[in-house]
């Protein structure tokens, strides 16, 4: 059973997602403020949080930098919850670490789809091999990558995607086509998700001087190549 984090003021929208949480068979738990949710944290790691993003004293967004920034819960899953719907908003919530973003009202099936997404794309992915192209390694088991040695810091949806990537080099994919393959139930998400996650995945990949192997195909989507790895070093 998946232990899910909800992190909400409004008692009304925490119970509501509660009952339904735990009809769908999550064993739940509920905090109201940054501070009780760091300390369920602390004390036993959820599955997956879904978080609010304005909340009493620090927002959920301080809350999902900090999370990101730490080992222990540098891969925890998170649903931002917000009442934002700029486009501006998404893109802040997908940077600070969230991996999925619902702008309230949503429905309660809508948040169990994405849940269940999120959690599928957690799933292990321990008995792939290592993946080497143009030096770049990347292993699975141990959700390391490198380049001569050197370690590229990664969060969890760019491993993913750079996996994606590396299994299938120098082949176009699709804005749509990444949702599908990287992302599985893609109903919910816009396709301005994958743009900002390729953004982040360059960033991770720069120091490394592998940063351009990531190709933006005009008016076809990305690739990754390693014909250009000699000028990017």
């Amino acid at each position: 059973m998946s232990r899910v984090l909800v992190v909400e003021d409004e008692s009304a929208i925490a119970e509501l997602i509660s009952i339904n949480l735990r009809h769908a068979g999550y064993e739940v738990v509920i905090a109201g403020t940054a501070d009780e949710a760091q300390a369920q944290v602390d004390g036993v790691l959820p599955d997956l949080v879904v978080l609010d993003w304005m909340l009493p004293g620090q927002s959920g967004l301080v809350l999902a930098k900090r999370w990101r920034g730490q080992a222990r819960t540098r891969d925890l899953p998170i649903i931002m919850l917000t009442a934002r719907a700029e486009e501006g908003d998404m893109i802040s919530g997908l940077d600070a670490g969230a991996d999925d973003y619902l702008t309230k009202p949503f429905s309660t099936n809508e948040l169990l789809a994405r849940i269940r997404a999120v959690l599928r794309r957690k799933a292990p992915e321990a008995l792939d091999t290592m993946v080497d192209v143009g030096g770049l390694k990347l292993d699975p088991a141990t959700r390391r990558v490198s380049k001569e040695d050197r370690d590229v810091r990664i969060g969890p949806t760019e491993f993913r995607l750079l996996h994606f990537f590396m299994t299938h080099p120098e082949r176009v994919h699709s804005r749509a086509q990444l949702l599908d393959r990287v992302w599985g139930d893609h109903v919910f998400i816009e396709e301005r998700t994958v743009d900002v996650h390729v953004k982040r995945l360059r960033e991770a990949l720069d120091p490394v001087g592998c940063s351009r192997m990531i190709e933006t195909v005009r008016g076809a989507g990305y690739r990754l190549t390693q014909q250009v790895q000699a000028l990017s070093d």
